[in-house]
């Protein structure tokens, strides 16, 4: 980390994380120059359900929860970024506090709760930007007290279709009662069932990605890989955050409730990643989440199985040059093994991965 990134971070950390978040917002839309020039390079190239990414390391959603500042990001050399997740109406989400950084984990613990400022404010933002460049996925999700949740879902496929570079259906935050049991394979079919039929007669007909927990166990996994490959869902995101608490050095906040991320969701998210890789084969699309804060964890992601890479809470420890640093990092990877593409590197380790114990 540079000085000027540790300058930063000791700004921010001597603020509440929600209201750190905030500032990194503003300080994202007034266009701070915070991070160095982007890494180009072919090696890096992915093409992925049609879609090609000029390198494989996006932003994950829960960041830009309101598609405030995706053209910033990507600006931050991100391959691609994804905002949300979006409900259909605004919620204020869970009570406050409700985000509690770990720091001698490198991890956050939070239980926000899908707060966002709905369809509408999401949509107005996202059309001002339509026909620029740059890929943009639209993470969707349910209200917290709809009556209809996968209406809810049906209305946002129909409602970001036109603007999504792909769409993400969220059922795995464990910040929301009930959405998790969404992943249980009667429910899990009728909605991907409801969301293949509204992206069919939709405006546009982008890639559907379901987004899914790292707490599964194998014959959950099954049951959601059976329910992608037979409702021809594009990919899958491989994790969300988990309710575990895998062996916390942090003490005060470790206990608190909500999802995990960070550093220690890196084995556990892989461990699934690569579980789900051997389950839905060669040709289905992956994108994995979880620990990745360095090109290290990012290159074993795709040796896991990974075609994508997001990371988020990586750079609340590591700062706004993170992603060139991963990018530079893969480049010189690429040289010293003599690379034509990082592709080469998929599933390089999936049976080491897939044959650990959840």
């Amino acid at each position: 980390m540079s000085v000027l990134d540790r300058l930063g971070q000791r700004f921010l950390f001597a603020f509440d994380p929600e209201a750190a978040h905030g500032l990194s917002i503003a300080a994202l839309k007034c266009g701070l120059p915070i991070a160095g020039r982007p890494v180009r390079d072919g090696r890096l190239k992915v093409s992925v359900c049609g879609i090609d990414f000029p390198n494989p390391l996006g932003m994950a959603a829960g960041y830009d929860k309101n598609a405030e500042v995706p053209d910033a990001l990507l600006g931050l050399g991100f391959g691609f970024a994804e905002i949300g997740t979006i409900t259909p109406l605004p919620q204020a989400g869970n009570p406050k506090p409700r985000i509690f950084r770990l720091t001698s984990d490198e991890a956050v613990i939070n239980r926000l709760g899908f707060n966002n400022e709905g369809h509408e404010a999401a949509e107005k933002r996202l059309a001002a930007r339509k026909g620029r460049a740059g890929i943009v996925g639209v993470n969707i999700g349910a209200n917290k007290d709809s009556t209809d949740r996968v209406g809810d879902y049906e209305r946002g496929v129909v409602r970001f279709a036109p603007y999504a570079s792909y769409l993400t259906v969220n059922i795995s935050s464990p910040n929301t009662p009930g959405l998790r049991n969404m992943q249980a394979r009667e429910q899990l079919g009728e909605l991907l069932s409801r969301v293949m039929a509204a992206r069919a007669a939709a405006a546009a007909q982008p890639p559907v990605f379901l987004k899914i927990a790292p707490d599964l166990v194998e014959a959950e996994l099954e049951d959601i890989a059976a329910e992608v490959t037979g409702k021809a869902i594009d990919g899958v995101i491989v994790s969300n955050t988990t309710i575990a608490r895998p062996r916390l050095r942090s003490v005060g906040f470790a206990g608190e409730t909500g999802g995990l991320s960070g550093k220690p969701l890196f084995e556990r998210s892989t461990i699934v990643l690569a579980k789900m890789r051997k389950l839905l084969g060669p040709d289905r699309a992956i994108i994995g989440v979880g620990g990745v804060d360095s090109t290290e964890t990012a290159l074993e992601k795709i040796r896991a199985g990974a075609d994508l890479v997001q990371l988020y809470t990586g750079m609340i420890y590591a700062g706004p040059a993170l992603p060139g640093r991963i990018l530079g990092g893969m480049v010189r990877f690429a040289d010293t093994q003599r690379l034509k593409s990082l592709r080469e590197l998929r599933d390089t380790s999936l049976d080491q991965w897939a044959s650990k114990p959840l």
